[in-house]
C-alpha cells in the first residue's frame, strides 16, 4: 500500500481514485489528479525523484482525444511512480520535486469524452517492470473525506456536449477538507455510477444505497461493485453520475450525452433499478 500524502493531495482541487475504466482503478491501484483549471492545461507533479523513463504510445482514435498519449516515469527513491496523460517537458535524467511542471496535459483517447485533463498516478516497486499497464501498488489516501448527503436537487452550472455540471451538493468548507457525496448510510462514494464497474465505498455494509435504491455491493473493505441501475435527471434517463473527491468545490456531474440541459436548469436526480 502506497499512502499519497495530504500535501501532496491538497495540490489538487479534485481526486478520484475509482472514477475511471482503467483496471487499475478498480483494484484501488491508481488515483487521477485534477489540476486547477486557472494552471493552463500544465501538470504539476505529485511526486519528488529523478526521471527514469518516458514513452509515447498511440491512443485509440476518438474525435475529440490526440493521437498519441505519454508515460513519465520516476524513481521516487522508494518506489516507481508511473504518470499518464502528460506530454512529457521532462527526460530521463532529470530531477523534480513536488509541484514542478512535468509538461502539457494531453486529452486521451483512452479515457471518455466527459472525463477532464488529468495526471493519472499509480506505484510499483522499483524492481518492476516501468511500463507494464498491470502490477501497481493499491493507493490510500492521508486525506479525511467529509462525507455530504444529497436530496438529488440542484442546478446546472456548465454544460459539455457530454456532460453537465450542478451546483449540488455543496462542500461544506471550501479549501479545508475534501468533501464527498455520501450514500444513504453515510459513506463516502467515489467513482462513476454504474458506468464504470466498481467504485469506493468506505464503512462495512454489504450493500450501497442512494436516493432510497441500492446501487452497489461490497467486493471489499472499500470497493463496491456496482448494480445495473439507471440515473435519472428529471425522470429521464442517463448514462451516468460521475464522483469525485473536491477539496474546492464538489457538484455532481450528470454523464449524459447528447442532452438538453443548459445553466440554469433545475434538475432532480434519481436512481431506479433496472
Amino acid at each position: 500500500m502506497v499512502t499519497l500524502s495530504g500535501d501532496v493531495l491538497a495540490r489538487y482541487p479534485r481526486v478520484s481514485r475509482y472514477n475511471s475504466p482503467y483496471p487499475s482503478h478498480d483494484a484501488g491501484c491508481a488515483v487521477d489528479l485534477y489540476p486547477d483549471r486557472m494552471s493552463a492545461n500544465r501538470a504539476p507533479s505529485p511526486v519528488a525523484g529523478e526521471v527514469v523513463e518516458t514513452r509515447t504510445v498511440r491512443c485509440p482514435e476518438k474525435p475529440y482525444a490526440a493521437d498519441n498519449d505519454h508515460l513519465i516515469v520516476v524513481d521516487t527513491g522508494e518506489y516507481l511512480a508511473r504518470m499518464l496523460h502528460v506530454d512529457p517537458a521532462v527526460e530521463p535524467g532529470d530531477s523534480v520535486a513536488v509541484g514542478d511542471d512535468l509538461g502539457r496535459m494531453v486529452r486521451s483517447g483512452f479515457f471518455a469524452p466527459w472525463v477532464d485533463n488529468h495526471v493519472h498516478l499509480g506505484f510499483r516497486e522499483r524492481d518492476q517492470n516501468p511500463v507494464r499497464a498491470s502490477g501497481s501498488l493499491p493507493v490510500d489516501l492521508e486525506s479525511a473525506v467529509e462525507p455530504v448527503a444529497w436530496d438529488g436537487e440542484g442546478a446546472v452550472l456548465e454544460t459539455g456536449d457530454t456532460w453537465a455540471l450542478l451546483d449540488a451538493p455543496e462542500h461544506p468548507a471550501p479549501g479545508e477538507t475534501f468533501a464527498a457525496l455520501a450514500s444513504d448510510d453515510g459513506a463516502v462514494l467515489d467513482g462513476g455510477i454504474p458506468h464504470y464497474e466498481e467504485g469506493i465505498a468506505d464503512g462495512d455494509r454489504d450493500s450501497v444505497s442512494l436516493f432510497g435504491t441500492v446501487v452497489g455491493d461490497r467486493v471489499d473493505d472499500r470497493t463496491v461493485r456496482w448494480r445495473d441501475v439507471t440515473v435519472t435527471a428529471n425522470g429521464e434517463p442517463i448514462h451516468g453520475l460521475s464522483l469525485w473527491l473536491g477539496v474546492e468545490g464538489l457538484g455532481s456531474k450528470l454523464v449524459s450525452p447528447g442532452h438538453d440541459l443548459s445553466p440554469g436548469d433545475r434538475v432532480e436526480v434519481g436512481v431506479r433499478e433496472e
